[in-house]
């Protein structure tokens, strides 16, 4: 498919389908120990034919280790009249420790890229970024860098903040995802958790901003599927504050996640019983415990209730975290080899990495796949 040259990371495509599906792939290492990026390229490339060139990246955990008290964002550009203006507001905000352009390779199969940047920050005095009436102690620095990259999607012209966590980056452009993979030199990064994405935009274009995985602060997510109740999920988040920017359904998993596991505080081995939850029905067979948690946390929550076909792997700093839909619509695959947990749309993405696991399976619909690190060792 050739790309129709704009100028723009949001560079259109010819108006048609290609039938394909969606590639996602995560990896971890429980103990902490970082380990090539290159294991990710080999893994999503064995599923080349479920994407299409329209999208591919991948999220790191572990790789800025001389910069992990920093936030590490990464920034796309248009030109440099949009890095100029995005530049002069971060200054404005924060002490850019460094920056730099992110190192590429050439690569025939990547086309028109945007400007990319890195940047290391520290936010300055907070008594300078907000109203003297506002109490020190009020102040959350979490919610605070929320608030300013959504504020900086939205408003601020050809810049997009794709990745604000810290010790951690998200990687991702126009072209399937190995070439993606390659032209970011991921075989050259170490991390502890890596995940990765092949991108068929089902109800959106492609552009580079709109590749998976979405980011905000430590949150990574790579989505096979369609979210069918996007319109709910998003006036739900909308609601609370998180305004989606990006043209696609998958950004508002994000904003889920941050809203529910951090902002709301659950546990993250329950979050399947809101993004997921069990039918009515079901929850009327548990026993009297589980019933009335389902009943509470699908009255309470059941705007972010996710519906439609999905598949999902949310990376963090502390843990990796992967679901089905309840009725299972999309592939998924898990595996274990010692400390290392592999979750994939296919088992021969596994394979290739892990050829001989210690365990292999397919999980149940609505029923997460979680592995938490060592933060000791991390």
């Amino acid at each position: 498919m050739d790309l129709i040259k704009t100028g723009s990371s949001r560079a259109q495509y010819p108006d048609y389908r290609v039938p394909s599906g969606c590639a996602v792939f995560g990896i971890l290492n429980e103990s902490g120990s970082a380990f090539s990026g290159s294991k990710i390229i080999d893994g999503i490339e064995m599923m080349h034919d479920r994407s299409n060139g329209l999208g591919g990246g991948f999220a790191a955990y572990g790789i800025y280790p001389q910069y992990k008290d920093e936030w590490a964002f990464h920034i796309l550009y248009d030109d440099k009249t949009s890095k100029d203006s995005m530049e002069d507001m971060l200054k404005k905000t924060f002490d850019i420790v460094y920056s730099e352009e992110i190192p590429t390779k050439r690569s025939s199969a990547i086309i028109d890229p945007p400007i990319i940047y890195r940047y290391f920050l520290k936010l300055k005095d907070i008594y300078a970024l907000y109203e003297r009436n506002v109490p020190v102690d009020d102040f959350n620095e979490d919610d605070f860098i929320v608030d300013f990259v959504l504020k900086m999607n939205f408003r601020a012209s050809g810049a997009y903040i794709i990745s604000s966590g810290k010790n951690m980056g998200i990687f991702k452009g126009v072209g399937f995802p190995e070439d993606i993979g390659r032209y970011f030199r991921i075989d050259e990064y170490s991390g502890y958790l890596w995940t990765a994405h092949g991108r068929f935009p089902t109800n959106s274009i492609g552009w580079w901003g709109g590749a998976h995985p979405f980011g905000l602060l430590n949150w990574s997510v790579v989505h096979n599927g369609e979210i069918s109740s996007y319109g709910r999920n998003q006036r739900y988040v909308a609601s609370l504050g998180y305004q989606c920017s990006l043209s696609t359904d998958t950004e508002v998993l994000t904003y889920l996640f941050d809203l529910l596991a951090r902002k709301k505080n659950i546990d993250i081995e329950i979050m399947n019983m809101i993004l997921a939850a069990p039918l009515w029905e079901q929850i009327e067979r548990m026993g009297s415990n589980d019933k009335a948690l389902a009943k509470t946390l699908r009255i309470i929550y059941g705007g972010a209730l996710v519906n439609g076909p999905f598949s999902i792997i949310v990376g963090h700093n502390d843990f990796m975290y992967a679901l089905n839909d309840r009725i299972k619509l999309r592939p998924m695959v898990a595996a274990r080899k010692d400390s290392y947990l592999f979750v994939s749309s296919e088992e021969s993405a596994i394979i290739k990495v892990c050829p001989e696991p210690d365990t292999i399976w397919r999980p149940e619909g609505g029923i997460p796949v979680i592995g938490f690190v060592n933060k000791k060792d991390k």
